[in-house]
């Protein structure tokens, strides 16, 4: 199979620095985080926001190269990106489906008013939640109302369902979670409550620690916080299996795990990586990326290129990328990536 065939996704940082909350664990927004300041400080530059004829260069060539979807910024909140609108316009003309990860707060317009928009021409519409309770949620997603999400939440699963019933066309909703010591105690709760309002999906991946701040969060840090994240596994599966959507369906679990005693210091041999050959990033600035690693480590991957300056297939076919792909097991970044998985 052919580079060209095996991509079939691209993420863009369309607008990393535009967010209305501080999650505690974002590499940007965090109160622990002073990464706009030395952005600001060793660039000149307040916001990166991708200019949109880059935006639709991309499209052009991902098309050509058999793209199915498109991810607009995971850092920040995507639906704070001025051109927004006009991305899911790129997404009818070009047949390429989003694939959106939201805050949850819908921020400008009513949850009817995107619903209009994103609902047709989404894959998957992932809202952060990190909790199962007004509590836990708001204390990790600083600046939000848990009860207001919920709301939300619920009203576009009845206009997702409504747009099904009509088109035939079907949106995964999903839960994306942060899986960490202060709030996995809640994971079963969380895989409760989805199912309980029709959520499709619950997935997530393990703490990146960016801050020393939250060094102690990790559900990897102890020999005892393993044991703890593997009883959550196992009570979130009797969750599933327990209660049901409204329509008799389970919800799907994702990347929820065991962990073993080393995880820490380096995951399973067997474990691949989901994203070379796959998927790539592309920064608000061009730059090319293999994975979603914090930007800070992943540059130790090594420089994949720019898109104002070379072509996606072209960063596909370099001796530096496909050299990644032979040999990222021996790579240190790599050997202790939360993202990697087992073979299903």
């Amino acid at each position: 199979m052919s580079e060209q065939n095996k991509l079939w996704r691209i993420t863009l940082d369309t607008n990393p620095e535009d967010c209305n909350l501080h999650c505690i664990m974002c590499e940007e927004h965090s109160l622990y985080s002073d990464f706009k300041q030395k952005l600001f400080e060793t660039t000149g530059v307040k916001f990166r926001r991708m200019k949109f004829e880059i935006v639709e260069r991309i499209f052009d060539e991902a098309a050509k190269l058999g793209v199915k979807e498109i991810i607009p910024s995971t850092m920040g909140e995507p639906l704070l990106y001025k051109d927004i609108e006009r991305i899911f316009e790129l997404s009818q003309k070009h047949n390429i489906k989003i694939n959106l990860t939201t805050n949850g707060t819908f921020p400008k317009k009513s949850v009817e008013e995107w619903a209009k928009i994103i609902i047709p021409n989404t894959t998957d519409i992932k809202i952060s939640w990190n909790g199962a309770t007004t509590e836990t949620s708001e204390r990790i997603m600083t600046g939000s109302n848990f009860q207001m999400a919920l709301e939300n939440t619920k009203k576009l699963i009845v206009l997702r369902n409504a747009h099904f019933e009509k088109t035939g066309y079907f949106c995964r909703i999903t839960f994306q979670l942060t899986f960490m010591q202060n709030n996995m105690h809640e994971l079963a709760d969380i895989v409760k409550l989805a199912a309980e309002i029709g959520v499709d999906r619950v997935k997530g991946h393990h703490l990146w620690t960016h801050f020393a701040e939250i060094e102690n969060l990790s559900m990897k840090a102890t020999k005892e916080s393993v044991a703890k994240w593997n009883e959550y596994v196992k009570q979130a599966y009797e969750a599933q299996e327990k209660y049901c959507k409204p329509n008799g369906e389970k919800a799907l679990l994702e990347n929820i795990l065991p962990l073993s005693d080393n995880e820490k210091t380096e995951v399973p041999e067997s474990y691949e990586c989901p994203f070379l050959e796959k998927e790539l990033w592309i920064s608000a600035t061009g730059k090319v990326s293999p994975c979603c690693a914090p930007d800070n480590l992943r540059q130790s991957l090594g420089d994949f290129g720019n898109v104002e300056t070379t072509t996606i297939q072209e960063v596909l076919a370099s001796p530096i990328y496909r050299k990644l792909v032979e040999n990222y097991k021996n790579v240190e970044l790599c050997k202790t990536c939360n993202m990697r998985k087992p073979l299903c």
